[in-house]
């Protein structure tokens, strides 16, 4: 059991200091996207590039916060039942929905994205925009590496709730 503590606590880790550096991109959008704004309506100019930055930024921030969602059960539930489940009642719903679930969906977006990421990197895609940001192919990247910073911290979370089930406390 303690290598399955240990597993946990690394991958909590990784998810916890990931999302907490992503958690500056929530300031550095919010700051591009009033630059945009004082460009726009300030200067009547316009920024393709800073435009297409904002929406990159949101997309990581969102795929990428999704580990660190989970972890901290800040996921949308429809709990009428969960919530008036015991502890083990709750580890068994939670390690189903991983392993039933979770883990098959993070898996098959994974896969599914292989290719679509791949052909995009292969002709380095960039922006069909003038002046946009020539680097499509890094932001379709996030889909595959989503799937599987989810997929580990899934993981995690089915490996927490065995150790309940065993009736050892988690790391």
């Amino acid at each position: 059991m303690p290598v399955l503590r240990a597993c946990v606590h690394y991958i909590d880790i990784f998810t916890d200091r990931s999302g907490r550096l992503l958690a500056w991109l929530a300031l550095a959008m919010a700051l591009m996207t009033t630059f945009v704004v004082v460009l726009r309506y300030g200067f009547n100019v316009g920024s393709i590039m800073a435009q297409e930055a904002v929406t990159y930024m949101h997309g990581c921030l969102f795929m990428l916060g999704t580990a660190y969602a989970l972890k901290h059960e800040s996921h949308v539930r429809v709990d009428i039942f969960y919530r008036n489940f015991s502890p083990r009642t709750r580890a068994w719903v939670n390690s189903i929905g991983g392993i039933v679930f979770l883990m098959p969906l993070c898996a098959f977006i994974g896969f599914a994205s292989w290719n679509y990421v791949s052909e995009s990197w292969i002709v380095r895609e960039s922006s069909p925009e003038p002046g946009g940001i020539p680097a499509v192919f890094l932001l379709k990247s996030v889909i595959p590496l989503m799937a599987l910073k989810l997929f580990m911290q899934g993981l995690a979370e089915v490996l927490r709730n065995a150790l309940v089930l065993v009736h050892e406390p988690p790391g």
